[in-house]
């Protein structure tokens, strides 16, 4: 690259910055810069497209086209050369547009004179923003140095574009951050909460997109590359973990890669600043991130991009302690956030949002267990959001309105104070049991993980504990917890419980559900694979060590086992076995039995159905896993919008499959609960209880809904509401059943 180049490119950007920095309005701002690009580049045209809606980009400048044209031509996304350079993200760079794939002719701008075309995406961390192009008359490729250049001139216009140098009298552009914003995710957890944006990960704003001193920026690029080389050389030295040491040893090959650095370096002596040439590697390298179908590549791209967040903290000394304080009513906002970092923040929260995740992520299992509503796959929540923005969540429908407008606001609050009324309305049945107009009583029990949840044992009118997640103190460590550990913690709970009875889970890993400090494995297919009770088998040692604490917590009282994801009777002969090898053991040593003494399976499998009669009678008790039941049963992983939602609960060959196994527990008086999101749903409760189940564990917050509508019907209208839709021949009995409870009201 030659000094002329270098010397051109960094006059350009310093015109741009004083573009920036005048007094002028935001489109006479626009004008200008276009305008100050075609005559460094040499060409007839420079213009300058952005997005106006996810899906529409409008001209918003030219030096060149016809003006009139101006905030009239728009196209869509992937339409035309500009759109296509918009979708992709990649540059277009030909000498004669109009023969190119995709060309559309827009007569009102004239440019039918023009026959080159170069295009280069307008982005930000990832985030398109818009388009710069240049054109000329003359059929031309536009040369690696003059790409190259338009590149850098167009990261500084994101950067413009984030701070809100173009919006203004005439320019018709809204400014970013301050515009009411709906987004469609994924509920995770539900409940509604209102509050002020909390960012996990503080966004780091560059202020100072152009420099100077070149020589300058690089001495401080250097000096904060190797302050970045020197941590993560500690971080190497301090760790223990093979898993931990492969990442820091991917963070120390960037952080030594010296194409890495000369791009950046190649940026300043354009004219960036450092903290703009770390910027524009990093959006780069999440625009590549975005489109790549390859894992390992995606991995190492996060690796680089999360290395380049470190090296932008350390330049700017924005830091995770910014000195802002948290709001009063703080919603977390974060790509995503690992269980012990959503502990440590606790029930300050009101909801949490994340741009990734899962509905079945860890984070996703301690929002439960703290009864915190959260949205996941909230797409760009990190990058449009600010630290005290107004929020709003509906965990019910998977909706996140960030700056809400005013009637959005006043719906969302009376949707809050009728959630409130009628948990007011729960308060006065809340000791009273849940027996039908018929009278059958169903049990409620509740579900929980955490020594948090158990004061809501009380609270909700929940009979006990029909599953504690014993994995969740697993999850959330750093290392192996201690038996004594353990057992202090399982002692509590049953303190807590104040003599209701306790159902323990045990140890529930894999699948989705990594322990930090096991290696994962990777596996085709999680869901099906090495988990559970499959786990605990293949290591004794571990399901060894729960079951010592366990009995050792009960310390003579009664103790409820169950032992998950069961798929065949040896399953679960073998876990049954190591528990009366524990038991064997805990008398030599001398420690107090318990009292006495439950084991159970849960049934999330369809093969446990059909399984011999005499694992029904051996068995002590059964739990149906609902989520995964359902996920196994119509073959729709969970975790996948495009079939989770298809498969109904209410689907009659689902409930003929419970009907089965309710069928099969009465003929060997085996106890049977259902376990799962859809024991909190009120009319899903009803279909349940209407076909035999008697026990239901589910959250807090749904016992006392379900309760009062238990209170108001009778099964054995229901049961005949849905034999009749499933004699009919009906795929799901929801519709009838609902329009049953309409003509009841």
């Amino acid at each position: 690259m030659s000094e002329a180049t270098e010397t051109e490119s960094r006059k350009l950007l310093g015109r741009l910055r004083d573009t920036m920095a005048s007094d002028v309005a935001g489109q006479a701002r626009l004008d200008k810069i276009t305008h100050l690009i075609a005559d460094s580049m040499g060409t007839e045209v420079c213009s300058i497209y952005l997005f106006r809606d996810e899906e529409t980009l409008e001209l918003c400048a030219t030096e060149g086209l016809k003006p009139e044209s101006v905030h009239q031509t728009r196209m869509r996304l992937g339409e035309g050369l500009v759109g296509r350079v918009a979708r992709s993200g990649e540059v277009v760079n030909t000498p004669d547009a109009p023969s190119e794939k995709g060309f559309r002719y827009m007569p009102e701008t004239g440019e039918e004179r023009f026959s080159s075309f170069m295009g280069v995406p307008i982005q930000r961390l990832g985030e398109s923003l818009g388009v710069l192009v240049v054109q000329s008359r003359d059929a031309r490729q536009f040369s690696a140095d003059e790409v190259y250049a338009l590149e850098v001139v167009a990261m500084v216009l994101a950067e413009m574009t984030e701070l809100g140098a173009f919006v203004g009298e005439g320019a018709a552009l809204k400014a970013r951050h301050k515009q009411p914003v709906l987004m469609r995710g994924t509920t995770a957890q539900e409940g509604a909460a209102e509050g002020q944006v909390w960012l996990h990960e503080p966004r780091v704003v560059v202020a100072n997109p152009v420099a100077d001193d070149p020589q300058r920026e690089s001495q401080r690029l250097s000096e904060a590359v190797e302050q970045l080389r020197v941590s993560v050389d500690r971080l190497l030295e301090g760790s223990t973990d093979k898993d931990e040491r492969q990442v820091l040893e991917a963070y120390r090959m960037f952080a030594n890669s010296r194409s890495w650095m000369r791009r950046m370096e190649e940026d300043i002596s354009r004219g960036l600043s450092a903290e703009a040439a770390v910027e524009k590697e990093q959006s780069q390298a999440r625009s590549r991130m975005m489109q790549s179908q390859d894992a390992y590549l995606r991995e190492r791209l996060a690796d680089l991009d999360d290395l380049s967040n470190r090296l932008l903290r350390i330049l700017t000394g924005q830091g995770n302690d910014t000195g802002a304080e948290m709001p009063p009513n703080p919603i977390l906002v974060a790509r995503n956030i690992g269980p012990g970092d959503l502990l440590e923040y606790g029930r300050s929260l009101k909801g949490i949002v994340l741009e990734e995740g899962s509905v079945g992520s860890h984070a996703a299992v301690v929002a439960r267990a703290l009864a915190i509503p959260l949205v996941v796959h909230a797409e760009r929540i990190t990058t449009e959001a600010l630290n005290g923005d107004h929020i709003m969540v509906d965990g019910d429908q998977g909706l996140v309105h960030l700056r809400p407008d005013d009637t959005v606001v006043s719906a969302f609050r009376d949707k809050i104070a009728m959630m409130a009324q009628a948990q007011e309305q729960f308060v006065s049945i809340r000791d009273k049991p849940a027996t039908t107009l018929d009278g059958t009583t169903v049990a409620l029990h509740m579900n929980a993980g955490l020594m948090a949840d158990l004061p809501s044992l009380e609270g909700s009118g929940a009979e006990g504990v029909g599953l504690f997640r014993t994995e969740l103190q697993f999850l959330i460590r750093n290392q192996m917890p201690k038996r004594s550990e353990l057992s202090a913690l399982y002692s509590h709970v049953l303190d807590s419980a104040k003599g209701k009875r306790v159902v323990f889970r045990t140890l529930d890993i894999g699948s989705d559900k990594v322990l930090p400090y096991m290696k994962p494995n990777d596996e085709p297919n999680p869901a099906l694979g090495w988990r559970a009770i499959r786990v605990g088998l293949d290591k004794p040692g571990v399901m060894r060590m729960q079951l010592q604490a366990l009995i050792r917590a009960a310390a003579g009282r009664p103790l409820t086992v169950m032992f998950p994801f069961v798929a065949q009777f040896e399953e679960y002969r073998a876990a049954r076995a190591e528990l009366d090898k524990t038991l064997e053991r805990e008398t030599r040593l001398g420690h107090v039995l318990p009292e006495t003494l439950e084991v159970g399976a849960m049934l999330e499998t369809p093969s446990l159905a059909f399984a011999p009669q005499k694992f029904f009678d051996e068995v002590g008790f059964l739990s149906i896993g609902g989520n995964d039941l359902k996920q196994f049963f119509f073959a729709a992983d969970r975790e996948n919008e495009r079939v989770r939602r298809r498969y109904d609960t209410l689907n009659v060959s689902f409930l003929s499959l419970i009907e089965r196994i309710v069928e099969r527990c009465a003929e060997s008086n085996t106890e049977l609960s259902f376990c799962g999101e859809d024991a909190g749903r009120p009319i899903e409760a009803l279909c349940f209880a209407a076909i035999g189940i008697r026990c239901l564990s589910m959250r807090p917050a749904s016992i006392g809904p379900v309760k009062s509508l238990l209170r108001r019907v009778d099964l054995t209208e229901l049961r005949s509401i849905i034999h009749d839709a499933r004699d009919r021949g009906e795929q799901s009995v929801r519709p009838a059943v609902s329009e049953w409870l309409r003509s009841r009201a």
